[in-house]
């Protein structure tokens, strides 16, 4: 079966997305599109589709950030739309794994789903755009490993989007590691550390920083999102998420993120949680409908991708040209960008975090046995 030509219906970037959508649709059947946001755990659990239309939102954010002018350089939205698509993807970074943690005690099982999900495209793309780069050997552990973003920083042009991915990896090791010490207690120190986190930001005037120490402050708002929904905080905390206005949190979100703001920016990881937060539990109508919608279903579906791909094109040919001709390119630099991320998040991607699945299942039936052998 291929998909009919009417299915670009509305040109443009719209007709070129639901054109993937309808792709992937076919593609894996009867799977509901959406992305893999509760790939940490079992598929039995009920999905949050608003969380998926949070992640479609933040990788369109980073995308404009990165790809589009959006207004005169005077008001600076550019550099607004960049945190704040960040701070909303780490947010539900946060938010998914620590909700995963709380509810499951395998650390290894954790790490294996969150490993199999993030390196195998992450290790293609740095084959490609290190040479892209010309970098020296001498970086290549740090951005295989992912600490390149760590001070004596290693990052390249071509990959230097990968400090947000350094940042990610590095939060799975040590939330691991605190778990794996402490237990499930040990998540009780995340609302400790991200304070922490943020202090030291406000110390060294660190608005806007891709140093994880200076930056995960994002990931742990959103690990105290999770604590709240699942009711460690008590009743209470939950109760007052529905007193949150979303709109009046987007807008402190813009607030937050914007440059010229400044000490306000020290109060974007917890904006953008509080927003988050805002719908789960009961979002307005029309946002609730908007964030419930296919279209960023799908677009979240290839979210990771998308990240991936977007900023090793603009090093090509595509990303080339000034004036007239530069913004030329960008409606074929958008369809290579969602061509890529297509094939790679349903051929190429799906089947490592099948594999990952499969021997997390595995590690968790040989634990169980093991477990009912020694009573």
């Amino acid at each position: 079966m291929t998909i009919p030509c009417h299915s670009f219906k509305g040109g443009g970037i719209r007709g070129v997305l639901r054109y993937f959508y309808l792709l992937a649709a076919q593609t894996l059947g009867a799977r509901k599109i959406g992305p893999d946001l509760e790939e940490s755990a079992p598929s039995s659990e009920k999905r949050l589709a608003v969380l998926d239309g949070w992640r479609g939102i933040s990788i369109l954010l980073v995308l404009a950030a990165h790809l589009l002018p959006l207004g005169p350089k005077v008001l600076q939205l550019n550099e607004t739309a960049g945190p704040m698509g960040m701070a909303l993807f780490f947010t539900l970074s946060g938010f998914l794994i620590t909700r995963f943690l709380l509810r499951h005690d395998s650390i290894v099982d954790f790490l294996l789903r969150r490993f199999f999900r993030i390196i195998p495209l992450a290790w293609i793309a740095l084959l490609i755009a290190l040479p892209m780069a010309s970098a020296p050997l001498a970086v290549y552990p740090a951005n295989f490993f992912f600490y390149a973003n760590l001070p004596p920083q290693q990052l390249t042009d071509v990959a230097s989007h990968f400090w947000s991915l350094c940042v990610e990896v590095q939060f799975y090791v040590g939330v691991a590691l605190l778990v794996r010490i402490l237990g499930r207690r040990g998540l009780y120190l995340l609302p400790i550390l991200c304070l922490a986190v943020t202090a030291h930001r406000i110390a060294t005037g660190a608005e806007v920083d891709i140093v994880t120490w200076r930056r995960v402050d994002e990931i742990l708002a959103g690990a105290l999102l999770a604590m709240a929904y699942e009711g460690r905080f008590g009743a209470n905390a939950v109760r007052w998420f529905r007193y949150v206005n979303a709109y009046v949190f987007l807008g402190l979100l813009v607030v937050t993120s914007h440059p010229a703001f400044g000490f306000a920016n020290y109060l974007r990881p917890y904006i953008a949680a509080l927003l988050v937060g805002s719908t789960l539990f009961g979002a307005p109508v029309v946002l609730d409908r908007l964030l419930r919608t296919r279209t960023l279903a799908y677009i979240a579906e290839v979210s990771y991708a998308l990240y991936v791909t977007h900023h090793l094109l603009m090093y090509t040919w595509l990303g080339t040209g000034e004036g007239w001709l530069k913004y030329a390119k960008r409606i074929p630099l958008f369809i290579a960008t969602f061509a890529i991320s297509h094939l790679s998040t349903f051929y190429y991607e799906r089947r490592f975090i099948d594999l990952g699945h499969r021997l997390s299942r595995a590690f968790r039936a040989r634990a169980v046995a093991a477990a009912n052998a020694s009573r």
